[in-house]
């Protein structure tokens, strides 16, 4: 529970520098471009790459930034190109896969294994039980009729979302490690 704590204390402590800011700003603006870039397949099922963005804010600013620029990007990925109606259950589960990313990666050594564990709780808390959970209430068809087929699409996509932000984090971690020693080599 201190683990937590702590997690949420310190990406608290980050929205007060004005480079965290900048950078979220920019993850946010990321995070809608690649919203524009969602496939839908079907009514109930869309690939989408806007967790690359909220992945890299949870692993470079924890839970408390990842969360809000998830949130934030929800709202305006669906101001910007909707792809159905407006529901604050999935501003919730952008939420939450910030805050998911965060407890996961930040300030911890980022590996695959790593990775892996936190898009799985991802997949199994917000993709498969929260969103599932919305679009039964949203379209008025049974939860246990959607599972098979969202369930069977996270399962496809699991492994390979799981090697991209793996990608993407590792190149992340890379550049941040790299401005870090070359800011205190200055001082």
């Amino acid at each position: 529970m201190q683990i937590l704590f702590y997690s949420f204390t310190e990406s608290a402590k980050e929205l007060k520098k004005v480079l965290t800011l900048a950078v979220t700003a920019i993850l946010t603006a990321m995070n809608t471009v690649l919203g524009l870039f969602t496939i839908m397949i079907g009514e109930f099922i869309k690939i989408g790459f806007s967790f690359l963005a909220i992945g890299t804010a949870g692993m470079v600013y924890g839970p408390v930034v990842g969360g809000l620029l998830g949130g934030m990007g929800d709202i305006l990925n669906y101001l910007i190109k909707p792809t159905g109606p407006f529901f604050p259950g999935f501003t919730l589960n952008a939420i939450l896969t910030g805050i998911i990313y965060g407890l996961y990666l930040y300030k911890k050594p980022l590996s695959l294994r790593r990775v892996f564990w936190a898009k799985l709780t991802v997949v199994i808390l917000v993709d498969l039980i929260l969103t599932t959970q919305w679009l039964s209430v949203l379209y008025g068809k049974g939860f246990l009729v959607l599972l098979p087929m969202r369930t069977l699409k996270a399962i496809i996509m699991l492994p390979i979302e799981t090697g991209i932000l793996y990608l993407v984090l590792n190149r992340v971690a890379a550049v941040f490690s790299m401005k870090l020693t070359t800011a205190s080599a200055k001082q």
